[in-house]
C-alpha cells in the first residue's frame, strides 16, 4: 500500500501554556482525501476536533477548511478557526492582506484579524436565537441545582453553526459546581436541537476573568469540552440580543472543572460596517511533523 506523507500540526489552542488549552489536530493539503476518510482520521485522533486545509473555492479566501469531531462534520467551530490559522501562518503562509485571513468554511467565509498582543481573533458569525419557553425553563431548572440559574438573562438556544444551550447562572462558583442531571439534560437538548449546555456566571470584580464558562455535550459526544470558541461566540452575540454585555470588551476562563486554564477574550466593534463581535485568544504548537495515510 502506497502511503501519503503531509505536513501535520497539533495546536493548543485559547492558552499562551502548553496543556492548558483545547488541542487540534490540523492535517494539510488535504484535497484528496474523501469525506469518509477525513471522519476516519478525525476518529482515530480522537480530539475534539480535526481539521482539513484545503484550496479555497472563493477567490476571497485565503484557505478552505473542513471541521470533524470524532463523530461529524461541523460547519463552523471557533477554536478549530483559531488552531487552523495559527498552523497555517506558522507554516509559511502569507495572507493576502496584512494581519488579516479570510477561511472558507461550512457557514461560508469567516474573517480573522490580528489584535493587540499578536492573538488572533475570528469575526463571530451570525447567531440564530431562539428563548426557551416556560416549560422548558422549569425543566432546565429541575435538571441543574435548585435556584442556580439567573432567568433575569432568559436561556436561549444559540446555533451560530454549532447550537448550543446558553443559560445564565448566578455566578463562577455556581457555575463551576454544576453537576447537570444528565439524562434530562440529554432530553432538552433534543429538544431544542442543541449540542449541549454552556453555562457562564460572573466573576466577582471580574477576576479573573469577567466570566467563568463550562460547556457540556450530550449525545453523540457525551463530554466536557476544555475551551469552546462557538460557545463564546455564541455568549457574546446572546448578551448584545439581551443588552447585557459588559462595555465594549470582556473575558471568559474555561476548563478550570477539567484542570485547564482557557482565555477567551471578546471585543465588540460597532463602527465596524454591520458591526462585528471578536472572539480571539492566543495558541501554540504542541506538535509538528507528517502525518500519514
Amino acid at each position: 500500500m502506497q502511503l501519503r506523507t503531509v505536513r501535520f500540526k497539533q495546536v493548543d489552542v485559547f492558552t499562551s501554556v502548553p496543556f492548558k488549552g483545547n488541542p487540534l489536530a490540523v492535517v494539510f493539503d488535504a484535497d484528496d482525501l474523501t469525506t469518509d476518510a477525513m471522519q476516519a482520521i478525525a476518529r482515530w485522533t480522537n480530539l475534539s476536533e480535526t481539521t482539513f486545509l484545503l484550496r479555497p473555492t472563493d477567490p476571497a479566501a485565503d484557505y478552505r477548511v473542513r471541521i470533524f469531531t470524532t463523530a461529524t462534520e461541523l460547519p463552523f467551530a471557533g477554536h478549530p478557526t483559531l488552531g487552523t490559522a495559527h498552523a497555517l501562518l506558522e507554516s509559511g503562509y502569507l495572507p493576502q492582506r496584512a494581519g488579516e485571513l479570510v477561511q472558507e468554511c461550512g457557514v461560508g467565509l469567516v474573517q480573522l484579524v490580528q489584535r493587540d498582543g499578536g492573538a488572533w481573533a475570528f469575526a463571530a458569525p451570525p447567531a440564530r436565537i431562539v428563548p426557551l419557553d416556560e416549560a422548558q425553563q422549569k425543566r432546565l431548572a429541575a435538571a441543574l441545582s435548585p435556584g442556580v440559574i439567573d432567568f433575569s438573562a432568559p436561556p436561549c438556544a444559540v446555533n451560530n453553526g454549532v447550537p448550543w444551550l446558553v443559560v445564565c447562572v448566578n455566578s463562577a462558583s455556581d457555575c463551576l459546581a454544576l453537576t447537570p442531571e444528565r439524562t434530562a439534560m440529554a432530553a432538552l437538548a433534543a429538544e431544542t436541537g442543541t449540542h449541549g449546555i454552556a453555562a457562564y456566571g460572573p466573576h466577582p470584580g471580574a477576576a479573573p476573568a469577567t466570566f467563568e464558562l463550562r460547556c457540556i455535550l450530550y449525545g453523540a459526544e457525551s463530554i466536557e469540552d476544555p475551551v469552546t470558541g462557538s460557545a463564546n461566540a455564541a455568549l457574546a452575540c446572546l448578551l448584545t440580543e439581551q443588552g447585557r454585555r459588559p462595555d465594549s470588551a470582556f473575558t471568559v476562563r474555561q476548563g478550570t472543572a477539567l484542570g485547564r486554564d482557557g482565555r477567551v477574550s471578546i471585543a465588540y466593534d460597532d463602527a465596524a460596517a454591520g458591526a462585528r463581535t471578536w472572539v480571539g485568544g492566543h495558541a501554540l504548537t504542541i506538535v509538528d511533523g507528517t502525518f500519514r495515510y
